[in-house]
């Protein structure tokens, strides 16, 4: 069995959470800072405490990763010109996070995944995390998202932060995952949202009744978000995954805290 890391927590700050999904490339910047400074506040009550943030792309990167589907591979002059279109999108939102981090006084260092990682089918072979664990060790945050990266079969792809989480979580074993979203949590009743689910167990088959999320990106929506975090219980014992909505960033806090927010994957 893989020991996991009890001070170790993984933070993604959702796409749909720090952007406006159907404006293009619109930063939701007072949000991030308020959410960056409920981490830091928490770091400063519980100093034991190891932290790697993610954020998505949501309105940054999404736009230009539909017009293009890069998603689904990259191979003619015109596609490569996407890929670097989507890069630049979501670089100027991870410029965004990284600016407001240091005024919350959060030491993060950023990690693109487009420099360092390549995927063969979507599935990473290979990432370089010696610097991230020395980083880690040494009490700084990194930072990573959702990014274009070189694939040897499909030429390229995009990773969710969701896809470098899974990765991640494997080599790094942290106790928690915390998925901040616009959404409460799961729902068996999408998109009336009357019936939250409060636990979910790594080996539930939700597929009868989960669909998309309010704001489909071009990386899946909640039924692809579920079964990789379920699939990733089951290879990490132990792992607790929580999703839920942080419009109000003491949620996020509550949830950093232990607390009974949104849906817990088990």
């Amino acid at each position: 069995m893989t020991d996991l890391d009890p001070n170790l927590l993984f933070i993604k700050l959702g796409g749909s959470l720090i952007t406006d999904k159907d404006q293009a490339e619109s930063a939701r910047a007072d949000l991030i800072f308020m959410l960056l400074q409920e981490i830091g506040q928490q770091l400063q009550r519980e100093p034991s405490l190891k932290i790697l943030i993610g954020h998505g792309s949501g309105s940054f990167g999404h736009h230009a990763a539909r017009k293009f589907d890069t998603r689904q591979g990259v191979s003619t002059p015109e596609d490569w010109q996407g890929f670097q279109e989507v890069w630049v999108s979501a670089h100027k939102l991870n410029q965004i996070v990284i600016s407001l981090a240091t005024k919350a006084r959060l030491p993060v260092i950023s990690f693109p995944p487009s420099a360092a990682t390549f995927t063969t089918n979507h599935i990473v072979q290979y990432w370089e995390l010696t610097p991230m664990r020395s980083v880690l060790a040494h009490g700084l945050i990194p930072l990573v998202y959702g990014d274009v990266v070189v694939d040897t079969a499909l030429g390229g792809t995009i990773l969710s932060t969701e896809d470098l989480f899974v990765y991640l979580a494997k080599q790094l074993h942290p106790a928690r995952i915390l998925l901040a979203g616009s959404e409460e949590g799961v729902f068996t009743d999408f998109p009336a949202n009357t019936h939250l689910i409060p636990v979910i167990n790594r080996d539930e088959d939700l597929s009868g009744i989960l669909k998309g999320s309010a704001s489909q990106d071009v990386t899946g929506g909640m039924l692809t978000k579920v079964n990789l975090m379920q699939a990733l219980c089951c290879e990490l014992p132990g792992l607790e995954v929580r999703i839920f909505n942080a419009e109000d960033p003491t949620n996020l806090s509550k949830a950093m805290q232990g607390k009974a927010v949104g849906t817990l994957i088990r």
